[in-house]
């Protein structure tokens, strides 16, 4: 039985006038926020606003860097070298940094986006060149990463002694391999459901796979998307289950 978890959220992904997640519904429902920081989503603006509204909610913040791809949402794979997996994550980190010590607030951990994630998942060239990147960016530097942990970001990271914290996903399913079933378009999430897998997790360390197996992952903190249709819903739910089986909901401390 897990006596802590983490909730957290992708915030500050809206673009200008174009509006992307519920964050002012979902502040309140989490502990951590990871924040757009330019390149797949946000604004300077937005950048600041959002930590402004993470500060007013005592919510911790981490940065959620992407590929520089706007009109695609930095879900499309990209050809790029170490020296840019690098640059970005400096780059998109640093701004971040400057709109949180102007709050008087410190980076919480990064947390790779999309098309990102996913050549991250599995390049270790390139893992190795951002994994440098988290370690000098930070005296208490911590990776988020969807659990399993052991893809070629994490498993770089931890070589470097950068704290991973693996997550898990209760408003998306699961494939018996362990590996998460993305959703193509956004859709009510069951709700019903999402409590119990948490309850499941925290209970077991395990979630249930589409065909009903079990599979043992390995985290600290649940993450909640915050566009979905019916997210703030979800968020409540999950919080009223973490606090009935005793559960606290706290940031991951480094």
């Amino acid at each position: 039985m897990l006596k802590q978890m983490d909730i957290n959220c992708d915030m500050g992904e809206s673009f200008g006038n174009w509006h992307m997640g519920d964050d002012e519904g979902m502040m309140p429902h989490i502990t951590t926020a990871n924040v757009a920081c330019g390149f797949h989503a946000s604004d300077p603006v937005t950048m600041i606003n959002t930590v402004k509204l993470a500060k007013q909610h005592g919510i911790a913040v981490g940065s959620h860097p992407g590929l520089p791809d706007l009109l695609g949402f930095g879900r499309r794979a990209m050809n790029i070298t170490a020296e840019d997996a690098y640059a970005y994550v400096v780059y998109q980190v640093g701004a971040l940094q400057a709109s949180l010590a102007v709050e008087g607030m410190k980076l919480h951990h990064i947390k790779p986006h999309g098309a990102f994630y996913s050549v991250l998942k599995a390049n270790e060239e390139l893992a190795e060149a951002v994994a440098e990147g988290i370690l000098k960016l930070s005296d208490a530097p911590m990776l988020y990463w969807p659990a399993p942990t052991t893809a070629a970001l994490p498993t770089a990271c931890k070589k470097r002694g950068i704290r991973v914290v693996g997550e898990i996903y209760p408003d998306l399913q699961y494939a018996a391999d362990g590996s998460l079933v993305i959703q193509r378009h956004k859709h009510e999430t069951d709700v019903a459901f999402a409590a119990s897998q948490v309850e499941c997790y925290v209970k077991t360390g395990k979630v249930q796979a589409m065909d009903g197996s079990l599979v043992t992952l390995d985290a600290e903190s649940l993450c909640i998307h915050g566009d979905g249709p019916n997210c703030v819903e979800v968020a409540v739910a999950i919080q009223n289950r973490l606090k009935s089986l005793g559960c606290k909901i706290a940031p991951v401390m480094a």
